[in-house]
Protein backbone atom coordinates (compact mmCIF):
# COMPACT_ATOMS: atom_id res chain seq x y z
CA UNK A 1 0.00 0.00 0.00
CA UNK A 2 1.62 3.50 -0.97
CA UNK A 3 0.51 6.37 0.85
CA UNK A 4 -2.30 4.21 2.29
CA UNK A 5 -3.43 3.86 -1.07
CA UNK A 6 -5.19 0.13 -1.31
CA UNK A 7 -3.04 -0.63 -4.36
CA UNK A 8 -4.72 -4.31 -5.29
CA UNK A 9 -7.98 -2.27 -5.37
CA UNK A 10 -6.51 0.53 -8.09
CA UNK A 11 -9.33 0.10 -11.32
CA UNK A 12 -6.27 1.04 -13.57
CA UNK A 13 -8.57 0.61 -16.83
CA UNK A 14 -10.92 3.21 -15.64
CA UNK A 15 -8.69 4.94 -13.31
CA UNK A 16 -6.25 5.78 -16.33
CA UNK A 17 -8.93 6.83 -18.55
CA UNK A 18 -10.96 8.98 -15.74
CA UNK A 19 -7.70 10.94 -15.21
CA UNK A 20 -6.25 10.71 -18.63
CA UNK A 21 -9.54 12.81 -19.99
CA UNK A 22 -9.56 15.00 -17.25
CA UNK A 23 -5.88 16.01 -17.75
CA UNK A 24 -5.88 16.49 -21.67
CA UNK A 25 -9.11 18.53 -20.79
CA UNK A 26 -7.19 21.02 -18.99
CA UNK A 27 -4.38 20.88 -20.97
CA UNK A 28 -4.19 20.00 -24.31
CA UNK A 29 -7.70 21.60 -24.89
CA UNK A 30 -6.53 25.15 -24.05
CA UNK A 31 -3.40 24.52 -25.91
CA UNK A 32 -5.31 23.80 -29.41
CA UNK A 33 -7.33 26.91 -29.00
CA UNK A 34 -4.96 29.43 -28.18
CA UNK A 35 -2.39 27.71 -30.97
CA UNK A 36 -4.81 27.44 -33.49
CA UNK A 37 -8.02 29.65 -32.75
CA UNK A 38 -11.44 29.52 -32.00
CA UNK A 39 -13.70 27.67 -34.12
CA UNK A 40 -17.17 27.88 -33.42
CA UNK A 41 -18.14 24.35 -35.52
CA UNK A 42 -16.10 22.78 -32.90
CA UNK A 43 -18.02 23.77 -29.82
CA UNK A 44 -21.52 23.43 -32.00
CA UNK A 45 -20.64 19.68 -32.31
CA UNK A 46 -19.60 19.44 -28.49
CA UNK A 47 -23.19 20.91 -27.62
CA UNK A 48 -25.21 19.01 -29.88
CA UNK A 49 -23.23 15.79 -29.09
CA UNK A 50 -23.55 16.79 -25.33
CA UNK A 51 -27.26 17.12 -25.09
CA UNK A 52 -27.65 13.95 -27.26
CA UNK A 53 -25.37 11.63 -24.89
CA UNK A 54 -26.89 13.87 -21.67
CA UNK A 55 -30.34 13.27 -22.66
CA UNK A 56 -29.75 9.54 -23.38
CA UNK A 57 -28.52 9.57 -19.43
CA UNK A 58 -30.89 11.27 -17.74
CA UNK A 59 -33.93 10.24 -20.13
CA UNK A 60 -33.08 7.10 -21.12
CA UNK A 61 -30.68 4.81 -18.74
CA UNK A 62 -31.79 6.81 -15.80
CA UNK A 63 -36.04 7.42 -15.96
CA UNK A 64 -36.61 5.28 -18.18
CA UNK A 65 -34.63 1.66 -18.09
CA UNK A 66 -33.62 2.12 -14.15
CA UNK A 67 -36.79 3.43 -12.78
CA UNK A 68 -39.27 2.67 -15.55
CA UNK A 69 -40.93 6.32 -15.15
CA UNK A 70 -42.39 5.66 -18.90
CA UNK A 71 -42.47 3.97 -21.67
CA UNK A 72 -40.36 4.52 -25.24
CA UNK A 73 -40.96 3.45 -28.87
CA UNK A 74 -37.88 1.24 -30.09
CA UNK A 75 -35.98 4.78 -32.20
CA UNK A 76 -36.02 6.64 -28.62
CA UNK A 77 -35.01 3.38 -27.20
CA UNK A 78 -32.49 2.46 -29.41
CA UNK A 79 -30.96 5.93 -29.84
CA UNK A 80 -30.56 6.58 -25.85
CA UNK A 81 -28.55 3.49 -25.88
CA UNK A 82 -26.11 4.44 -28.77
CA UNK A 83 -26.01 8.00 -26.91
CA UNK A 84 -25.65 7.05 -23.84
CA UNK A 85 -22.98 4.68 -24.23
CA UNK A 86 -20.80 7.98 -25.84
CA UNK A 87 -21.06 9.48 -22.34
CA UNK A 88 -18.77 6.37 -20.71
CA UNK A 89 -20.93 5.44 -18.06
CA UNK A 90 -20.66 1.65 -18.90
CA UNK A 91 -23.54 0.03 -20.13
CA UNK A 92 -27.16 0.82 -19.28
CA UNK A 93 -27.53 -2.77 -17.55
CA UNK A 94 -24.80 -1.92 -15.30
CA UNK A 95 -25.56 1.39 -14.84
CA UNK A 96 -28.98 0.33 -13.86
CA UNK A 97 -27.97 -2.47 -11.27
CA UNK A 98 -26.08 0.14 -9.36
CA UNK A 99 -28.23 3.00 -9.51
CA UNK A 100 -31.11 0.55 -8.14
CA UNK A 101 -28.78 -0.41 -5.48
CA UNK A 102 -28.48 2.94 -4.78
CA UNK A 103 -31.56 3.61 -3.74
CA UNK A 104 -32.56 0.25 -1.98
CA UNK A 105 -29.28 1.09 0.31
CA UNK A 106 -28.94 4.73 0.36
CA UNK A 107 -26.37 6.02 2.80
CA UNK A 108 -25.13 2.48 3.60
CA UNK A 109 -22.12 0.43 2.98
CA UNK A 110 -24.30 -1.40 0.04
CA UNK A 111 -25.00 1.66 -1.43
CA UNK A 112 -22.18 2.05 -4.31
CA UNK A 113 -21.74 5.99 -4.36
CA UNK A 114 -22.64 6.15 -0.45
CA UNK A 115 -21.67 9.96 0.37
CA UNK A 116 -21.11 8.92 3.92
CA UNK A 117 -18.14 7.35 3.16
CA UNK A 118 -17.08 10.90 2.16
CA UNK A 119 -17.90 13.94 -1.01
CA UNK A 120 -14.73 12.15 -3.18
CA UNK A 121 -15.47 9.02 -2.67
CA UNK A 122 -19.24 9.27 -3.73
CA UNK A 123 -18.15 11.42 -6.82
CA UNK A 124 -15.37 9.54 -7.68
CA UNK A 125 -13.64 7.46 -5.58
CA UNK A 126 -15.97 4.53 -5.89
CA UNK A 127 -15.07 4.37 -9.61
CA UNK A 128 -11.23 4.76 -9.20
CA UNK A 129 -11.55 1.70 -6.95
CA UNK A 130 -13.12 -1.92 -7.38
CA UNK A 131 -16.02 -2.83 -4.86
CA UNK A 132 -14.73 -6.35 -2.99
CA UNK A 133 -16.53 -8.33 -3.60
CA UNK A 134 -18.14 -7.25 -6.81
CA UNK A 135 -21.81 -7.30 -6.37
CA UNK A 136 -23.92 -9.27 -8.39
CA UNK A 137 -26.41 -8.24 -11.21
CA UNK A 138 -29.67 -9.54 -9.12
CA UNK A 139 -31.65 -6.80 -9.46
CA UNK A 140 -31.43 -5.96 -13.38
CA UNK A 141 -33.69 -9.35 -14.55
CA UNK A 142 -36.01 -7.03 -16.52
CA UNK A 143 -33.23 -5.70 -18.49
CA UNK A 144 -31.39 -8.81 -19.33
CA UNK A 145 -34.84 -10.38 -21.09
CA UNK A 146 -34.32 -6.69 -23.58
CA UNK A 147 -32.25 -7.79 -26.76
CA UNK A 148 -31.49 -4.00 -27.13
CA UNK A 149 -29.82 -3.78 -23.82
CA UNK A 150 -28.41 -6.89 -24.12
CA UNK A 151 -27.16 -5.37 -27.81
CA UNK A 152 -25.91 -2.50 -26.09
CA UNK A 153 -23.87 -4.30 -23.08
CA UNK A 154 -22.15 -6.86 -25.51
CA UNK A 155 -20.58 -3.85 -27.33
CA UNK A 156 -20.48 -0.56 -24.92
CA UNK A 157 -16.44 -0.03 -25.29
CA UNK A 158 -17.11 -0.27 -29.22
CA UNK A 159 -20.35 2.31 -29.43
CA UNK A 160 -18.56 4.56 -26.79
CA UNK A 161 -15.74 4.96 -28.83
CA UNK A 162 -16.93 5.02 -31.86
CA UNK A 163 -19.93 7.38 -31.13
CA UNK A 164 -18.14 9.47 -28.62
CA UNK A 165 -14.65 10.01 -30.32
CA UNK A 166 -14.82 8.68 -34.18
CA UNK A 167 -18.49 11.14 -34.66
CA UNK A 168 -16.68 14.19 -33.61
CA UNK A 169 -13.31 13.44 -35.16
CA UNK A 170 -14.74 12.44 -38.51
CA UNK A 171 -17.20 15.74 -38.50
CA UNK A 172 -13.78 18.18 -37.50
CA UNK A 173 -11.82 16.23 -40.59
CA UNK A 174 -14.64 16.91 -43.01
CA UNK A 175 -14.30 20.94 -41.69
CA UNK A 176 -10.92 21.45 -41.56
CA UNK A 177 -8.93 18.55 -42.49
CA UNK A 178 -6.51 16.91 -40.26
CA UNK A 179 -6.75 20.13 -37.87
CA UNK A 180 -10.68 19.71 -37.25
CA UNK A 181 -10.05 16.50 -36.50
CA UNK A 182 -7.76 17.17 -34.06
CA UNK A 183 -10.03 19.90 -32.87
CA UNK A 184 -12.66 17.48 -32.96
CA UNK A 185 -11.74 14.96 -31.04
CA UNK A 186 -10.38 17.02 -28.02
CA UNK A 187 -13.56 19.28 -27.66
CA UNK A 188 -16.40 17.44 -29.64
CA UNK A 189 -14.90 14.45 -28.18
CA UNK A 190 -12.83 14.21 -25.15
CA UNK A 191 -13.85 17.46 -23.25
CA UNK A 192 -17.64 16.57 -23.40
CA UNK A 193 -16.78 13.19 -21.86
CA UNK A 194 -15.51 14.66 -19.38
CA UNK A 195 -18.48 17.23 -18.75
CA UNK A 196 -20.97 14.65 -19.07
CA UNK A 197 -19.15 12.33 -16.77
CA UNK A 198 -18.65 15.26 -13.53
CA UNK A 199 -22.43 16.45 -14.06
CA UNK A 200 -23.42 12.32 -13.24
CA UNK A 201 -21.17 12.45 -10.21
CA UNK A 202 -22.14 15.94 -9.08
CA UNK A 203 -25.76 14.19 -8.44
CA UNK A 204 -24.16 11.66 -6.04
CA UNK A 205 -22.08 13.60 -4.26
CA UNK A 206 -22.99 17.22 -4.06
CA UNK A 207 -26.78 16.41 -4.39
CA UNK A 208 -26.19 14.17 -1.46
CA UNK A 209 -24.35 17.19 0.21
CA UNK A 210 -26.26 21.10 -0.47
CA UNK A 211 -29.35 21.88 -0.87
CA UNK A 212 -32.83 21.30 0.40
CA UNK A 213 -34.51 18.42 1.74
CA UNK A 214 -38.31 19.24 1.44
CA UNK A 215 -39.75 16.00 0.76
CA UNK A 216 -38.20 14.05 3.18
CA UNK A 217 -35.33 14.00 5.56
CA UNK A 218 -34.98 10.15 5.51
CA UNK A 219 -31.66 10.31 3.45
CA UNK A 220 -28.86 12.65 2.44
CA UNK A 221 -30.36 13.61 -0.76
CA UNK A 222 -31.38 16.68 -1.23
CA UNK A 223 -32.76 19.36 -4.00
CA UNK A 224 -30.74 22.02 -6.11
CA UNK A 225 -31.41 24.21 -8.34
CA UNK A 226 -28.10 25.29 -8.98
CA UNK A 227 -27.55 21.20 -9.93
CA UNK A 228 -30.11 21.34 -11.91
CA UNK A 229 -29.28 23.94 -14.35
CA UNK A 230 -26.01 21.79 -15.93
CA UNK A 231 -27.61 18.25 -15.39
CA UNK A 232 -30.39 18.37 -17.69
CA UNK A 233 -32.71 18.55 -14.63
CA UNK A 234 -31.57 16.19 -12.21
CA UNK A 235 -31.02 18.19 -9.58
CA UNK A 236 -34.15 17.63 -7.77
CA UNK A 237 -32.47 14.77 -5.86
CA UNK A 238 -34.92 14.64 -2.73
CA UNK A 239 -37.59 14.65 -4.68
CA UNK A 240 -36.52 11.75 -7.09
CA UNK A 241 -35.39 9.67 -3.98
CA UNK A 242 -39.17 9.96 -2.31
CA UNK A 243 -40.48 9.34 -5.62
CA UNK A 244 -38.12 7.40 -7.67
CA UNK A 245 -40.73 6.11 -10.36
CA UNK A 246 -42.28 9.75 -11.03
CA UNK A 247 -41.21 10.69 -14.85
CA UNK A 248 -40.38 14.29 -13.66
CA UNK A 249 -37.50 15.07 -11.07
CA UNK A 250 -38.31 18.69 -10.77
CA UNK A 251 -42.01 18.43 -9.91
CA UNK A 252 -43.18 22.01 -9.79
CA UNK A 253 -44.35 23.84 -12.88
CA UNK A 254 -41.68 26.04 -13.26
CA UNK A 255 -38.61 23.77 -11.70
CA UNK A 256 -35.99 23.47 -14.63
CA UNK A 257 -36.44 20.12 -15.42
CA UNK A 258 -35.38 19.59 -18.94
CA UNK A 259 -35.89 16.52 -19.29
CA UNK A 260 -39.50 15.86 -18.20
CA UNK A 261 -40.26 18.49 -20.87
CA UNK A 262 -38.63 16.50 -23.42
CA UNK A 263 -40.63 12.96 -21.85
CA UNK A 264 -43.76 15.39 -22.41
CA UNK A 265 -43.10 16.71 -25.82
CA UNK A 266 -41.97 13.05 -26.87
CA UNK A 267 -45.63 11.80 -25.69
CA UNK A 268 -47.31 14.47 -27.86
CA UNK A 269 -45.85 12.38 -30.85
CA UNK A 270 -46.19 8.99 -29.52
CA UNK A 271 -42.26 8.38 -28.82
CA UNK A 272 -42.83 7.90 -25.02
CA UNK A 273 -46.40 7.01 -23.29
CA UNK A 274 -47.20 5.68 -20.19
CA UNK A 275 -45.81 8.40 -18.16
CA UNK A 276 -45.70 7.84 -14.20
CA UNK A 277 -46.52 10.43 -11.86
CA UNK A 278 -46.65 10.68 -8.21
CA UNK A 279 -49.98 11.44 -6.93
CA UNK A 280 -50.59 15.22 -6.03
CA UNK A 281 -52.10 14.40 -2.49
CA UNK A 282 -48.96 11.71 -1.61
CA UNK A 283 -46.68 14.67 -3.29
CA UNK A 284 -48.43 17.60 -0.92
CA UNK A 285 -48.34 15.09 2.18
CA UNK A 286 -44.67 14.84 2.31
CA UNK A 287 -43.97 18.41 2.17
CA UNK A 288 -46.33 18.78 4.82
CA UNK A 289 -44.70 16.05 6.75
CA UNK A 290 -41.33 17.41 6.61
CA UNK A 291 -42.67 20.99 7.90
CA UNK A 292 -44.34 19.71 10.53
CA UNK A 293 -41.21 17.90 11.75
CA UNK A 294 -38.62 20.83 11.26
CA UNK A 295 -41.29 22.61 12.97
CA UNK A 296 -41.24 20.46 15.91
CA UNK A 297 -37.31 20.25 15.98
CA UNK A 298 -36.76 24.33 15.44
CA UNK A 299 -39.21 24.20 18.83
CA UNK A 300 -37.29 21.86 20.68
CA UNK A 301 -33.96 23.34 20.05
CA UNK A 302 -35.16 27.03 20.59
CA UNK A 303 -37.02 25.67 23.78
CA UNK A 304 -33.53 24.32 25.41
CA UNK A 305 -31.09 26.90 24.40
CA UNK A 306 -33.72 29.45 25.72
CA UNK A 307 -35.75 28.34 28.40
CA UNK A 308 -33.66 29.23 31.47
CA UNK A 309 -33.66 28.38 35.30
CA UNK A 310 -33.79 30.07 38.34
CA UNK A 311 -30.50 30.48 38.90
CA UNK A 312 -29.71 31.48 35.20
CA UNK A 313 -29.02 28.17 33.22
CA UNK A 314 -30.48 26.28 30.70
CA UNK A 315 -33.18 23.46 32.39
CA UNK A 316 -31.76 20.69 30.25
CA UNK A 317 -28.20 21.51 30.99
CA UNK A 318 -28.50 21.05 34.73
CA UNK A 319 -29.89 17.80 36.65
CA UNK A 320 -33.62 18.73 38.53
CA UNK A 321 -33.25 17.77 41.83
CA UNK A 322 -35.87 17.67 44.59
CA UNK A 323 -35.79 20.50 47.26
CA UNK A 324 -36.47 19.30 50.87
CA UNK A 325 -39.16 20.30 53.07
CA UNK A 326 -37.09 21.46 55.87
CA UNK A 327 -38.89 23.74 58.59
CA UNK A 328 -36.61 27.15 59.42
CA UNK A 329 -35.29 26.58 62.66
Amino acid sequence: MIFRIPVDRINWTTSAFLIGTFVLTLTAVPLYLWHFGFDWFHFAVFAVLAAASGFSITLGYHRLFTHSAFRARLPLRLFTLIFGAAAFENSVLLWASDHRRHHKHVDHDEDPYDISKGFFYAHIGWLLFKLWPQPPLDNVADLKKDPLVMWQHRHIHLLAVLVSFGLPTLLGWLWNGPVGALGGFLIGGVAKVVVLQHGTFLINSACHTFGRQPYSTRCSARDSFFMALFTFGEGYHNYHHEFQHDYRNGVKPWAWDPTKWLIWSLSKIGLTSGLRRARVELVSSSETDVRKAVTSDRWRTTRSQRLPSEDGFAVESVPLQRTPNVEPS
